[in-house]
């Protein structure tokens, strides 16, 4: 990430009811969920909201989807998710997850999303060369190695 650029503070989710499970605690699915919320909120904090992306053409469809669950949230729990770019190339993407209790910053889950460019026709984009707005949104914010 660019050392000029302010960062993007994690996404805070409160647990809703209906997202548990029997057990009584958040259905493994919805972290999946929260993942596209912390991507949406990680746009719209870089400046540059999904819906004004998807206006000039850009869409960003989920290759992979992955999650390892650690530590239970339940009910009227707040948590906080960490987002890190560590792919990008103007073609693909790749971005790491951390949730943690906002309590106590227990590590909740980890997870990874994989991600490609199309256009709004849905053929395969290099961003770089005919979006660049959407190439610096990401690229200056990617993690260095």
């Amino acid at each position: 990430m660019k050392k000029d650029l302010p960062p993007i503070e994690p996404y805070e989710r409160t647990a809703h009811y209906y997202e548990t499970d029997r057990m009584g605690i958040i259905h493994h699915s919805n972290y999946i969920r929260w993942f596209e919320e912390t991507r949406i909120h990680y746009l719209d904090k870089a400046g540059y909201p999904y819906s004004e992306m998807e206006k000039d053409g850009v869409m960003i469809p989920v290759l992979s989807a992955e999650c390892t669950y650690k530590n239970a949230v339940r009910f009227d729990e707040t948590v906080l998710i960490d987002l890190k770019i560590t792919e990008f190339n103007g073609f693909k993407m790749t971005i790491d997850y951390v949730v943690k209790g906002k309590e106590n910053g227990d590590v909740k889950a980890t997870g990874r999303t994989r991600h490609f460019f199309v256009n709004s026709d849905f053929k395969l984009v290099r961003v770089k060369d005919k979006f660049p707005k959407v190439y610096e949104v990401f690229n200056s914010r990617k993690e260095e190695e």
